[in-house]
């Protein structure tokens, strides 16, 4: 199971979600974000994990710069095309999937709809509709420690991702919530 923690703005955090088990840390490009970080701050925070890129309708040329900059493995991409030069995750409302997103992906993403927020609603949806889109499908949207179990059973993806729900506040991770949601992950 890949476990991707997102919403990563400081090296205290990245050290304790990796410290708990997660395979993957996001960091979110998008300038709207409450967990907005830039590039060159991105870059001096260090895991040893799958490093994950988040963009909303960004242009290929600028995916690409920043995944240099910050020393990505993956840019996780909302809308717009997708770079060829970095592995995509393709990121889309489950509402809004589509098979054109598995061109050029390696991986998609499903989250919880939503007319105000692109992402990191802290709202969950119909798990089932997630269960055989992709052959490596990633369940986002209102993941806690709570109901991981249930949406891994109901979507059987290839990862979780999870990111408002694990907070103390906005881009501050809250240690007991992510060693939690791990936790039931694995024991899934």
């Amino acid at each position: 199971m890949m476990i991707k923690i997102c919403g990563i703005t400081n090296q205290s955090d990245a050290d304790m979600c990796v410290k708990a088990g997660a395979s993957a840390l996001g960091f979110n490009f998008y300038l709207k974000s409450p967990r907005y970080i830039r590039p060159a701050d991105a870059a001096r925070i260090s895991a040893g994990v799958v490093r994950v890129g988040v963009f909303v309708n960004e242009p290929v040329e600028a995916v690409e710069r920043i995944a240099r900059e910050a020393h990505l493995d993956v840019a996780q991409v909302y809308g717009g095309a997708a770079p060829k030069s970095v592995r995509v995750w393709r990121a889309c409302r489950i509402d809004e999937f589509s098979d054109e997103l598995l061109e050029w992906a390696e991986a998609v993403l499903v989250d919880t709809p939503s007319a105000e927020l692109t992402g990191g609603t802290g709202q969950t949806f119909d798990w089932t509709l997630a269960r055989g889109l992709a052959p490596q499908v990633i369940v986002a949207g209102g993941l806690d420690g709570g109901n991981v179990r249930a949406a891994i059973e109901a979507s059987r993806p290839w990862g979780v991702d999870a990111c408002s729900r694990l907070e103390s506040s906005p881009g501050r991770k809250d240690p007991d919530k992510v060693r939690k949601f791990i936790k039931a992950a694995f024991n899934a």
